[in-house]
């Protein structure tokens, strides 16, 4: 068998991602069969049309549609724009807004490789309450993996910290898929989990298994513990890179006791 080119290496390789055949690609996107094996195979050169097509059906986030753009010769199709950039003020204003909603519960902007750039006073509280020591927003963005699972920041506090590793793992391994530039990501997990028990649960570990519906993270405070569950928001309908990556990821308490000691917390904050 003839090698595929470099764009088809990359749609088959996203193809797969997505579980579809040539088949129900060329039906998906409504183009020949033939012409999407023609074009994996190397037998055809894809315009940049047809790249968008296929990458928009196959549903590759931004940041890899334009690696497959690239690989075929074309310019990049999405831009990249930092979020301190002038045009984005109003995304950092609707972020800000956003923050500012979910009150006493804490709330963090953080990007596709979890650093965070942003967070609200309850968070804040939080991280000062649980982590005296730990990272300062204003020394650059810590990492919220890190901050999560890192001995000497929230692990220590978490009372069901193989539940909630195993569930980001496959969080992460699942987001990773078919994306060559989450190497360190990937990296920076294994850092963390180490050598922990959690590794041998291959079960959990699956990066294609289903998640539970509700994977609580029970914080142990003031010899009390607080369980709280995890929210995401992201951004509709992104055209750039930073804007499709970037997302909001909040805590919100799972009982009464827990909303009361959310109550305290940020008191004190």
């Amino acid at each position: 068998m003839a090698a595929l080119s470099p764009v088809g290496e990359l749609l088959r390789t996203w193809r797969a991602t997505r579980g579809m055949s040539q088949l129900a690609l060329a039906i998906e996107a409504g183009v020949s069969p033939r012409h999407v094996s023609f074009v994996e195979t190397g037998r055809a050169s894809p315009s940049r049309d047809m790249i968008l097509l296929l990458t928009e059906t196959l549903d590759i986030p931004l940041r890899e549609r334009n690696a497959v753009l690239a690989a075929a010769g074309y310019a990049a199709m999405y831009r990249e724009t930092p979020l301190e950039a002038p045009e984005m003020e109003q995304v950092k204003r609707a972020l800000g807004h956003i923050l500012h909603a979910h009150g006493r519960c804490p709330a963090f902007v953080v990007n596709a490789r979890y650093d965070i750039l942003d967070a609200n006073p309850s968070a804040m509280a939080l991280i000062r309450r649980l982590v005296p020591d730990g990272p300062d927003l204003s020394s650059g963005p810590p990492n919220m993996l890190r901050l999560l699972l890192s001995e000497d920041c929230l692990r220590r506090h978490l009372e069901n910290w193989e539940e909630v590793c195993a569930a980001i793992y496959r969080r992460v391994q699942r987001e990773a898929l078919g994306q060559a530039d989450r190497s360190d990501l990937r990296a920076l997990l294994r850092e963390l989990v180490g050598a922990e028990p959690v590794r041998s649960r291959k079960q959990d570990l699956d990066p294609v298994k289903s998640p539970a519906i509700l994977v609580p993270v029970k914080l142990k405070w003031n010899k009390e513990t607080m369980s709280l569950f995890s929210t995401i928001t992201t951004l509709g309908t992104p055209l750039d890179v930073t804007l499709q990556e970037v997302r909001v990821e909040a805590l919100f308490p799972a009982d009464r006791r827990s909303e009361e000691m959310l109550d305290e917390l940020s008191g004190d904050g």
